[in-house]
């Protein structure tokens, strides 16, 4: 009956904060569910866990609304890089918590006030005040820990002007703490410390570039946490060492992730992580100083690890590798970056005692050539990701054992390998028949003929890059349009052979895609985009930059009909003008990003776009 509100009289509260949860990820929905009523409002507030804030530009003020309107949170994201909102959308998402926080604020609660004393008196001078008044700071913190005594994850990433005192107050109220983040923050041990006495549940710990900390701080939280700690990541934290990794070991027994990148490290500390942390399944690891020592008692002790990262070493062999195919048989992932000393026998190990592999990533690593990879093939039936880059010593025999017997081969990422040919190419396509991912860069052997079998092979295939490989024109689009009608996205940056056909082609064979990449492709022109505005009305991001034969007229088919398009670059566009970027701004309502020269926006087009782009021009 008109008049009557039949939502909120049958429909109880829980199933309505039940309704909320599902919109997890959709924040515009949830804000626009806080607006139809007050009980709306009130519930959606009680029900939002998560929050992601920037931590620039007062963020302070910024924090204390959140927590007067968020009631319930337990997972917090914050990162000085990104921008806190404008005022007017604070206004708009906070609603009527807005005058009353301003007084929580700004009270003067003798903890509010101590903390600001001691925080003043680590940092000195005008300048640096005035630049912590933009930055998240203690008192901010304070803030949060006192409002979110539920929290149980938090991010501070790049936090410059969080100290100590700032972590220490977070520790003292969110004792259920399980996850913290404190990349680029410098903290002493001081604050670390209180976290591993007051946050006995802390299970997850990242510390990356936090370069105020030493030995101590870490080891605290080693035996405050000793029980509950899983994951934890230490880089560029020069005056952490073999000590750190000593009390890791010996007190952390159920660790399962290990990301270390330290020069300090050595032998000793991961021995002692191998022979104490038994558990670990995933380790990445950066340490020069690390020689085959370590990584045998790796192999030895670890033998549920499921992820191996290596990079940069210097001081191993292929004993190592032999060492970790001979122990960790239920290995799932290896990446190899930059290990000049490996060579065809860390492979051949690797094939022989790791069978479930699923991901193999080589990088830079020249003396790792085609026999290696070749065993792969053999007896690694499970690989679904190959990923080979700078490796000149790899050539197309390779990929006839990855086509035979990696079947299940869904991703394939190949950068600057000068000796892959289309022969390779053809090889995975008629052998990975389950192909979803394409990744092709700076190959210039491989060309039409190994992008054509892909088309006729690959079916299922939904994402393909071919930058920059110069060989490659409209004779490989149109079998890709011919073959891959699932394909959402395509990067032909920089393939120079590609025309307004082989664009037709895509078009006509591929609606359902999403992104576009011709930049630096010159003889791509209107007739293409008019092509792509009647057959791809899925299209959300386009670049076009670099290309000089596509003018005003060519964009205005494409917006015609590419009615949910998000995203445009076409800087560099000499033919096209003003008024071609007033026609997108104006055309496109889902518009969030334009990349143009900054003369070519006018001021009644920079008016009308201003409430919906996030970026419009960039001065080039």
């Amino acid at each position: 009956m008109k008049g009557q509100d039949l939502i909120n009289t049958i429909i109880p509260d829980e199933v309505l904060i039940k309704v909320f949860r599902h919109l997890d990820g959709q924040k515009s929905d949830r804000d626009s569910c806080a607006l139809v009523c007050k009980r709306w409002y009130r519930l959606e507030s009680a029900s939002r866990h998560t929050i992601r804030i920037g931590a620039s530009d007062s963020p302070d003020g910024c924090i204390g609304l959140l927590v007067q309107r968020f009631s319930d949170l337990r997972c917090v994201y914050m990162d000085e890089r990104l921008p806190v909102s404008l005022k007017q959308n604070l206004r708009f998402h906070l609603g009527t918590g807005l005058r009353s926080c301003r007084t929580t604020i700004a009270g003067s609660s003798s903890s509010r006030q101590t903390l600001k004393r001691n925080h003043s008196t680590e940092k000195h001078g005008t300048e640096e005040a005035e630049l912590e008044s933009r930055n998240l700071s203690d008192l901010g913190l304070n803030v949060l820990g006192q409002g979110c005594q539920r929290l149980e994850k938090l991010s501070l990433i790049w936090c410059s002007a969080v100290t100590s005192l700032g972590l220490a107050s977070v520790a003292q109220h969110c004792r259920v703490l399980k996850a913290l983040d404190l990349q680029g923050c410098y903290i002493s041990d001081q604050g670390l410390t209180a976290v591993g006495e007051q946050c006995k549940q802390l299970e997850d710990l990242n510390l990356r570039f936090c370069e105020g900390l030493t030995d101590r701080g870490v080891t605290a939280i080693a035996i405050g946490c000793a029980k509950t700690l899983k994951a934890l990541g230490i880089a560029a934290c020069a005056r952490i060492t073999d000590r750190t990794m000593e009390a890791v070991g010996v007190h952390c027994h159920s660790l399962e992730k290990l990301t270390l990148d330290s020069e300090s490290v050595n032998d000793v500390g991961l021995l002692a992580i191998a022979q104490g942390c038994t558990a670990l399944n995933y380790l990445h690891l950066q340490c020069v100083n690390v020689t085959d020592e370590a990584l045998k008692a790796v192999g030895r002790f670890c033998i549920s690890l499921k992820t191996l990262i290596l990079c940069s070493f210097q001081k191993f062999t292929d004993r190592s590798l032999q060492a970790i195919g001979n122990g960790c048989k239920t290995l799932n992932v290896l990446s190899l970056s930059d290990c000049y000393f490996l060579s065809d026998q860390s492979l051949v190990a690797i094939a022989n005692g790791c069978s479930e592999l699923k991901r193999l990533e080589l990088n830079g690593c020249h003396n790792i050539g085609t026999n290696g990879l070749e065993s792969i093939g053999r007896y690694c039936r499970r690989l679904t990701e190959l990923v080979v880059k700078y490796c000149q010593n790899i050539g197309d025999s390779a990929f006839l054992e990855i086509g035979n017997g990696c079947t299940q081969l869904q991703a394939l990422h190949l950068v600057d390998c000068s000796s892959i040919s289309d022969a390779a190419i053809c090889y995975i396509a008629k052998g990975c028949r389950n192909l979803k991912k394409l990744h092709v860069r700076r190959c210039y052997k491989v060309g039409d003929e190994g992008i054509t079998a892909v088309g006729r092979n690959c079916r299922h295939l939904t994402d393909l890059s071919l930058r920059f490989c110069d060989r490659i024109g409209d004779d490989a689009l149109i079998s890709i349009g011919n073959g891959c009608a699932s394909l959402r996205q395509l990067n032909v940056s920089g393939c120079y052979r590609v025309g307004d056909v082989g664009v037709t082609a895509i078009s006509k064979g591929c609606p359902l895609l999403i992104h576009l990449d011709v930049s630096v492709c010159q003889n791509v022109g209107d007739m293409g985009l008019a092509a792509l505005g009647e057959g791809c009305p899925y299209l959300k991001d386009i670049v076009l930059s670099h290309c000089r034969k596509i003018t005003d007229i060519g964009l205005g088919y494409l917006v015609k009909h590419c009615t949910k398009l998000e995203s445009c670059h076409m800087v560099y566009c000499p033919s096209i003008t003003a008024a071609g970027v007033a026609t997108v701004v104006s055309s496109c309502i889902n518009i969030r990003k334009v990349l143009v020269e900054k003369w070519k926006v006018t001021q009644r087009t920079r008016r009308r776009a201003a409430p919906v782009l996030t970026e419009l021009c960039l001065e080039v």
